[in-house]
């Protein structure tokens, strides 16, 4: 459909941006479209590009000798001159917002060049986002169905394991019994399999059983994990890494434990399991060098590796048509997370993962192990049924006033001084109580609170929540509160307002 669409575009002389969530897709992505359009036309924009090969893809596009632009979310500020289309890949990927200054999202950005130029936007997705898919049911966009797979391919058969139960036979292992056997029955059968957990690492946290203490980063308020490969702790958001742990610092004991698993400890357990198998892994520990995304993907697919091992890296879109098994190794990863999102993310999640297996000749089997076998986005996720999951969730975000129903602003606080940061948030949220009241605006107010993670790189974190319905009275009262911010003459206090 892409390629249709895009071959339409040109005939019309004009380019074409397609967005995909990650770069590890780009390579994929661009060999399909070089092998339809030819080298010349198509430019690829992406963060793991060298400064001189940014540079030579952009005056490509500048001077309107690629038509074709491909990429992650940066693509989206490709300077093209004679826009006919823009296409976002698996649009619900939350890649697609930065987090990092310049704050931006690609879909908002997408929207606007888009109408501008008076030209389609196409969001794709086999799991929507709630909010896009409810303005189709609204009809302010239109919604095209694909009701098969390509091929005509079969749906695979997706089983629940409750891990419980594992339990209660004396399994304490990361992998099910069930699982085993499947895998063993594709090393036998000669097929691919891949093992998804959404972890990386060998151990999440390492504890003292004495006395309860965990060994934390000390510039973040999180546990370090445990790296086998070269026995650290290491901070997966500051990159902070120290010596491994014997004695606890605060009661001396040698009662340390390692708790948890990651990629690493999985990929540790699989070769004790099945000595035999061939493993790759694929996580951010493995993809530090460049192109080491599509070393790795065409390593597994052109040397027959038996078991491909997994982050949220593998989930997307790829297509291998030998695999037939995916495995997940602990579904509830995503749900114990604070965010409104928790169920539909892992509905996408297990729905993308399990839409790896059985691509080719052969039917698909997915196997997803978890402690929550009931909840919903689970149970939606076996049945494969999108409808039967918006609609309940739809319906719960109605009851609690969640989007789409209305609008999440946060207001971010970060500095060295917690002192500092505390007394900048408690004011701004005093300004903004006494606004409300006074003018009576129309917006749930939360008192101002830390951050879910409270200190990231030595800077301490709080943030005050807004509920609310967009428009100009609400804008301009944002731009008041930084106006606000900036009379407090706090110089070590950043503020950042964003949408959730």
């Amino acid at each position: 459909m892409y390629l249709q669409l895009i071959e339409k575009t040109l005939k019309e002389h004009k380019s074409s941006i397609l967005l995909v969530p990650e770069i590890s897709l780009t390579p994929q992505t661009v060999n399909r479209f070089i092998a339809r359009f030819g080298k010349e036309q198509i430019a690829v924009l992406h963060s793991k590009l060298s400064v001189g090969e940014r540079y030579d893809q952009w005056h490509k596009i500048n001077e309107g000798k690629a038509k074709i632009i491909i990429g992650a979310r940066s693509a989206i500020f490709a300077p093209v001159q004679d826009l006919g289309i823009v296409i976002i890949d698996e649009e619900h990927d939350g890649s697609y917002q930065s987090e990092m200054a310049p704050r931006y999202d690609a879909k908002e950005i997408a929207r606007y060049r888009c109408k501008s130029a008076n030209v389609p936007l196409v969001l794709g997705s086999a799991t929507p986002d709630i909010e896009t898919y409810y303005k189709a049911q609204k009809e302010e966009i239109m919604l095209l169905e694909l009701t098969k797979r390509a091929n005509e391919a079969e749906l695979p058969s997706i089983e629940i394991i409750d891990l419980r139960e594992e339990l209660a036979k004396g399994n304490k292992s990361m992998i099910s019994t069930r699982l085993y056997e499947e895998i063993e029955k594709n090393l036998k059968d000669k097929k691919q399999t891949i093992l998804y957990l959404n972890r990386r690492g060998f151990s999440t946290f390492v504890m003292c059983r004495n006395c309860g203490y965990s060994v934390k980063c000390k510039n973040c308020n999180i546990n370090l994990t445990y790296h086998f490969n070269t026995n650290k702790l290491k901070c997966h958001y500051c990159g902070y890494e120290e010596k491994v742990v014997t004695t606890c610092p605060e009661c001396g004991s040698n009662q340390i434990r390692y708790f948890g698993t990651g990629t690493q400890k999985l990929e540790y357990e699989i070769h004790k399991l099945f000595p035999e198998a061939s493993t790759i892994r694929m996580d951010i520990d493995t993809v530090t060098k460049k192109n080491s995304h599509e070393q790795i993907l065409e390593k597994f697919k052109n040397d027959k590796i038996d078991i491909l091992i997994g982050t949220q890296m593998v989930v997307k879109g790829h297509h291998f048509p030998n695999v037939t098994l995916v495995g997940v190794i602990a579904a509830d990863g995503s749900l114990n997370i604070d965010d409104f999102r928790a169920n539909e993310r892992t509905f996408q999640i297990l729905t993308q993962v399990a839409g790896r297996a059985g691509r080719g000749k052969d039917k698909g089997r997915v196997i997803i192990q978890t402690y929550n076998p009931d909840n919903f986005s689970i149970e939606c996720a076996k049945k494969q049924d999108y409808n039967l999951f918006y609609h309940t969730e739809i319906s719960l975000r109605k009851q609690l006033k969640y989007p789409p129903f209305c609008d999440i602003i946060v207001i971010g606080f970060t500095s060295e001084n917690e002192k500092e940061v505390i007394s900048v948030a408690e004011k701004i949220h005093a300004y903004l109580k006494n606004r409300v009241i006074k003018e009576n605006i129309g917006i749930i107010l939360y008192r101002a609170l830390p951050a879910p993670i409270d200190k990231i790189k030595n800077k301490y974190r709080w943030r005050i929540l807004v509920k609310c319905k967009f428009s100009e009275e609400i804008i301009d009262l944002m731009n008041d509160v930084i106006e606000e911010y900036y009379k407090l003459k706090k110089k070590n206090t950043r503020i950042a307002i964003m949408s959730l």
